[in-house]
């Protein structure tokens, strides 16, 4: 499965590789790693977070990185399938970076089968050499 999730990030990547920089192309790896971590409800996921980072959740929640964690590493939520579905916009500037974009997310919470569109706006700050994921925010699309 190890090898299964870094073919898609690579896939994922490649497919972008004649439109974006060197730089810019380190940051979709993480995001389509944040992606396949959470898909695979995988603890390394914490490593992509910034200390301070901040989720905004389309069903009102707000989350920092402990209330994240203790969520994560409970199973309150298991993630089935977590696909981007559009790129929309991708701007990076000095060691700060937003990117929006649809995914397609399928899961459990509490046991009970939950599927949706997000709409999702995410920071992403340079903290020694490494893009760590700052502020997320999700809206629901009907």
């Amino acid at each position: 499965m190890r090898f299964l999730s870094l073919f898609f990030c690579l896939f994922f990547v490649a497919g972008f590789s004649q439109n974006y920089s060197k730089k810019e192309k380190v940051l979709l790896m993480q995001v389509s790693k944040l992606d396949s971590l959470m898909q695979n409800n995988n603890s390394k996921i914490l490593e992509l977070f910034s200390d301070d980072v901040s989720f905004g959740h389309s069903n009102g929640w707000i989350q920092n990185k402990d209330d994240f964690k203790t969520d994560f590493e409970s199973g309150k939520v298991k993630y089935q399938s977590v696909k981007q579905t559009e790129l929309k916009e991708f701007k990076i500037k000095n060691k700060f970076a937003n990117v929006r974009r649809t995914i397609a997310v399928k899961g459990l919470y509490k046991n009970e089968i939950f599927q949706m569109k997000l709409s999702v706006l995410e920071f992403w700050i340079r903290q020694k050499g490494i893009w760590k994921l700052w502020s997320r925010q999700s809206v629901s699309l009907k």
